[in-house]
């Protein structure tokens, strides 16, 4: 799997599709591209026809979508999905991404989590590890700004910054609309920050907006990162006005094994003409081309289940029954028999048999 860089000249063709979550709420989807599936959590700022005319994100479609499928869709109350709902939760957001990874008929895909998104990828890798080949966050984080709040003042910042959003999301005034660019993209161009202050208008109401970031600010899932086992791949702008680089760093101390990378650039959304872009898509690119697992090989060969399989990969890092049950949510008596079935198909007699199989290869 390969991921190039951006190619303005490339002529860029997308799908949209609708699908349903839970409630019933109708949940735009785009597909942009052919391959292995990167599908991408949403994120704040998203309109899936819009993004294809942005200089700031049609290159990110343009790059993902190069040599693979690229999924992603607009959060309810955004872009094309339904804009008036009354429940903007976050736990409606996570809903909306299972109805969205329930279309995708690839039995393993790339999940990448932008921004508050990462927040929606750590709680499904979690949840669905054998449906997850890696896990890749940039500029994500694991607490909210009004959950990781020390002081009243940092309690104060946050309530200021929704009500902020509240009067002066999307309107002309150039000092609102330069206030909120300069915290996504402080060294864009002018044609850059003029089509941000757009995208406010394009994508969400004030009130929406408003809600959704307060919602977003609760957010705390550091605990449940430290039980991820699927491969992890964390970006981090340095200089990032959005979302503190430390943020970034408490992610990848509590994500097992997870890989660091620091990115040289005070962007919140990363941008083609910058330095950090280049390094942004090699260091992806030489992730997601790691030569598989040697569990996953031998599991190919065997013909094992994506259930199967998932068992097998935390089988060799060492876990035992009731880890592996944990970890996948499922009881010990099924994990039991589900690697029972598995010996049989490797041919081999006993659990530490399959995990030397493995080593070996």
């Amino acid at each position: 799997m390969r991921i190039l860089g951006y190619i303005s000249t490339m002529t860029l063709r997308q799908n949209i599709r609708f699908c349903k979550s839970a409630d019933d709420t109708r949940i735009a989807v785009a597909t942009c591209g052919e391959g292995p599936v990167i599908l991408r959590a949403a994120h704040w700022l998203s309109h899936c026809q819009y993004d294809l005319e942005s200089p700031v994100w049609r290159p990110w479609l343009e790059a993902f979508s190069a040599q693979n499928c690229y999924v992603r869709y607009d959060p309810r109350g955004c872009g094309l999905s339904d804009r008036f709902i009354a429940d903007l939760s976050l736990e409606a957001w996570q809903t909306d991404f299972e109805a969205v990874a329930a279309t995708i008929t690839a039995p393993r895909f790339v999940l990448l989590g932008l921004s508050q998104g990462g927040s929606i990828a750590i709680r499904f890798a979690l949840a669905h590890p054998e449906r997850v080949s890696h896990l890749v966050l940039v500029n994500s984080y694991g607490q909210g700004r009004r959950t990781r709040a020390q002081t009243d003042v940092d309690r104060l910042e946050a309530e200021t910054l929704v009500n902020f959003v509240r009067i002066g999301w999307g309107r002309e005034n150039p000092a609102f609309c330069q206030f909120f660019t300069n915290l996504f993209i402080p060294d864009g161009t002018d044609d850059q920050h003029r089509w941000w202050g757009d995208l406010e208008r394009m994508t969400a109401s004030p009130k929406v907006a408003a809600e959704l970031l307060r919602e977003m600010q609760g957010i705390d899932v550091l605990d449940l990162a430290s039980h991820i086992s699927v491969p992890t791949l964390i970006l981090h702008s340095r200089g990032d006005m959005r979302v503190p680089f430390e943020e970034g760093c408490k992610l990848a101390a509590a994500i097992p094994g997870a890989r660091f990378v620091p990115l040289e650039s005070r962007n919140h959304a990363l941008l083609p003409d910058e330095p950090a872009w280049a390094v942004f898509h090699r260091e992806i690119s030489a992730f997601l081309q790691q030569d598989a697992p040697a569990t996953s090989r031998s599991l190919q060969r065997a013909a094992l289940t994506p259930a199967e399989a998932a068992v097998m990969e935390l089988v060799a890092k060492g876990l035992n029954n009731r880890r592996i049950a944990e970890q996948l949510g499922k009881s010990e008596k099924t994990v039991r028999n589900q690697l029972s079935t598995i010996l049989d198909k490797l041919g081999v007699e006993s659990r530490a048999q399959a995990i030397v199989m493995a080593l070996e290869h």
